[in-house]
Order: structure tokens, then C-alpha cells, then sequence
């Protein structure tokens, strides 16, 4: 398999034409479903601290408008282009309507490493791009949100950006806000939460006992973190977790390591020991979560998987090839559109207070995304159940028919 094979955008794309194929869809359903409505590229100059100018490429794509207005992170990161962009937000469509939120799918971001920036550098940077996307961006439109390497305060920085621009305040037009700006409750952990239910659930179907089910977890940041919290919380043991720099075991809790994290900025906790990010992919396990980034799991990495279960907590992290030899060995993988999806449905909570002005508990939060998760989750099971599918082709089937039905719905303009 070449590079080009296992790109996001051509991943994607082989998901979509099987669920199309599964579901008996016509050609025309493809050429609507598998065609972005709307892509824009803009270039974003950042002044540097020094007074020098630098040019960046930034991107928002909005993949349909059919079920609601667009929704989708603000990723930050070297790597990304439009293809992987596309993806992204195709993958969000699925997600918003495999959930059944009132959403489409969008993404966004901009290729620089934000490590590099000061925050007034940062700053600038964000109200610089929110400027440039600002015509197709807002509340009943397109509702941005955080994603690798951008956070709460940047979403500070784009709500105040548009609103001073609308010349009133406008808190629904991003979620992932600071909690005085509008934020919910709950939102900060929501996607870690949303993976901790989604492993429990999989163990239940896969008859293992959740208390003391060993779990590995790729990624100690916005998901895994959280997720590593919520399953040790559920009574599992992890037993490895990892960042970009490498992964370590023989901790004694996800806390302790934390802990020490926040100081020390890496995971070198004394008495622990050091493993690479491959070898954690690999270790006897009951569960494996891969919440890093895309492309973990390939066909170079997927043969020694040795978990029973594999939930999704990164986008993509699966590759078709990878993807096809866990399916030979037997493994249960929960797909990102499911595994990861608690945090746009925590997202939709704080779009939905910001427009009515009024604020849930925390406890609200947690039971009304349990709910919305469970649901979800059982459609995948049964789905899967009757159609001899896997629970990927499940949840594809689901999302996708859901778009499918509401473009017939809706019809063709003009």
C-alpha cells in the first residue's frame, strides 16, 4: 500500500462507497454524498513578535448543510491540507447524523505548528483566520469548535472576533468556550467521557467484566486524558498511556501520572516504565484506545494488535488495511463516528444553551449525553447484529442513509 491509498481523503471516500453499496444507494446518492458543498481556502499572514510577516494556508469546509448548519474543529497543525480537511468533515457529517444531532458535517484549520507561536502570536493568528472565514461562519451557518492543537481560549478569541464584527455578543456562533463565555458544562472531558461509555458498552458485548479490564490508551491529551480519567473512574485498569514523545507503564494511576505531567511535561514518572508508541499498540490488553492522531493502526501495526477491543477515540485512526486484518483476527473495533462523538454532542448541548440563555447542571450535561450516546451505540449493535456487518459498516449505514433520506427529503433546488 502506497501513501496515496491510505490518505484520510481516500479512506473516507472507501467508506462512503461501502455504505452506499450496503445500503443500495443509486449513482446520483454518490455524487451528492461524496462531493463537499462548500471549500474555502484562505491565506492567513501572521505578524511575528519580531515585526516579520509570515503567509499561512488556512482552510473551512462545510461537507452539507442538509440536516443543519455545518459543524466541525479548528485543527492546528503542520500536516494538515484540504484533502485531509475534506475528510474530516465528511467524517463529521456521518458522525452529527449517526448521533442525530440537527447537524452537517465542517472542519477547518490552519498548517502551522502551534508549539512554535507566542499567545499574542496565537492570538493574532486566530482573529486573523476567523476574519477570513467570518462570511460563511455563524450560529444558524457553520459552528466551529476545538480540535487538535487549538482550545477554549481560542474559541474565546473567534467568538469575540465575530462578535465584534455583528456589534453585539453572539456565544452560539463556536462551542468549546470558556464556561463565562457561554461554555457547558461537562464540554472539557465530554469526548474522553463519550469513549469511556462507548469501551464499557463493548466489554458488556463482548462478555468481559469491567471491573479491572486492562486498557491501553495511545494519546494523553484532550481525549485520552479524559478518557484515561473516566474508565479508571468505571472500575478498568490502564495499564499504558502514551503522547507523541513516547508511552510509559507500571504507573499506579492515571492521577499520579497526571500529576506529574503537569509539571514535569512528559511522562518519565519515576518507577514507571518506557515503551515506544508502537509497543503500546501491542500489548496484551483487553481494550486499546488510539487517541492521537490519524493512521495509527495501518497494516505494518495492525498484526499484533493483540486487544479484544479497539475504541476509536482519535479520528481515522484505523486504516482499511489495518482496518481488514483487526476484522480477520476477530476484534471488536467501535468506530470513531461512535467512539469519539461525545464531544459535538456536548458541543450541540452549549449551542443549544447559548440560544436559549439558559444553563444546565453538570449532572444534566452527563445524563443527557449518556442518553444520546446509548442510543447511538444500540443502533450501531443491532444494526450490525442484522446485517452481518461490522460495527464501522454499522454506524457508516446509519449516518449516511440518515443524510441520504434527508437530501431526498429536502429535493433539488432549483
Amino acid at each position: 500500500m502506497g501513501m496515496t491509498m491510505e490518505s484520510p481523503l481516500a479512506t473516507a471516500l472507501s467508506q462512503l462507497r461501502g455504505a452506499i453499496d450496503q445500503l443500495g444507494l443509486s449513482e446520483s446518492d454518490w455524487q451528492t454524498l461524496s462531493t463537499p458543498r462548500r471549500v474555502l481556502q484562505v491565506a492567513v499572514p501572521l505578524r511575528r513578535d519580531n515585526g516579520e510577516v509570515e503567509m499561512y494556508d488556512g482552510y473551512r469546509v462545510q461537507y452539507s448543510t442538509t440536516r443543519g448548519p455545518s459543524k466541525g474543529g479548528v485543527r492546528y497543525h503542520p500536516d494538515i491540507d484540504l484533502d485531509e480537511t475534506i475528510a474530516l468533515a465528511m467524517l463529521m457529517t456521518w458522525k452529527c447524523a449517526l448521533t442525530n444531532l440537527p447537524y452537517g458535517g465542517a472542519k477547518g484549520g490552519i498548517a502551522i505548528d502551534p508549539g512554535t507561536l507566542s499567545l499574542r502570536e496565537n492570538e493574532r493568528l486566530t482573529r486573523r483566520y476567523t476574519s477570513e472565514i467570518l462570511p460563511i461562519i455563524g450560529p444558524e451557518r457553520d459552528i466551529p469548535a476545538p480540535d487538535v492543537g487549538t482550545d477554549e481560549r481560542n474559541m474565546a478569541w473567534m467568538m469575540d472576533t465575530y462578535s465584534v464584527n455583528a456589534g453585539f455578543s453572539v456565544p452560539g456562533v463556536v462551542t468549546g468556550k470558556p464556561i463565562v463565555l457561554g461554555g457547558s458544562l461537562g464540554r472539557t472531558s465530554a469526548t474522553g467521557d463519550g469513549v469511556a461509555i462507548a469501551t464499557r458498552e463493548a466489554l458488556r458485548v463482548k462478555g468481559i467484566p469491567i471491573e479491572g479490564a486492562r486498557v491501553a490508551i495511545q494519546g494523553f491529551g484532550k481525549v485520552g486524558y479524559w478518557a484515561a480519567r473516566a474508565v479508571e473512574n468505571m472500575g478498568m485498569k490502564v495499564i499504558a498511556v502514551s503522547d507523541v514523545n513516547g508511552g510509559v507503564t507500571g504507573f499506579p494511576s492515571v492521577t499520579a501520572l497526571w500529576d506529574h505531567f503537569l509539571t514535569q511535561k512528559n511522562l518519565d514518572l519515576p518507577g514507571a516504565d518506557r515503551l515506544t508508541n508502537e509497543e503500546l499498540l501491542h500489548l496484551d490488553v483487553d481494550v486499546l484506545i488510539p487517541a492521537a492522531l490519524a493512521d495509527a493502526i495501518t497494516e505494518a501495526t495492525a498484526d499484533k494488535v493483540k486487544a479484544k477491543i479497539v475504541v476509536e477515540g482519535a479520528n481515522g485512526p484505523t486504516t482499511p488495511s489495518g482496518d481488514a486484518i483487526l476484522h480477520d483476527k476477530g476484534i471488536l473495533v467501535v468506530p470513531d463516528i461512535l467512539a469519539n462523538s461525545g464531544g459535538v454532542i456536548v458541543s450541540y448541548f452549549e449551542w443549544v444553551q447559548d440560544k436559549q440563555n439558559y444553563f444546565w447542571s453538570a449532572g444534566e450535561v452527563k445524563t443527557n449525553l449518556s442518553e444520546i450516546l446509548m442510543r447511538a451505540f444500540n443502533e450501531v449493535e443491532t444494526t450490525a447484529t442484522n446485517k452481518g456487518a461490522t460495527w464501522r459498516e454499522a454506524a457508516l449505514m446509519l449516518g449516511v442513509g440518515r443524510v441520504a433520506e434527508a437530501h431526498k427529503l429536502r429535493g433539488l433546488y432549483p
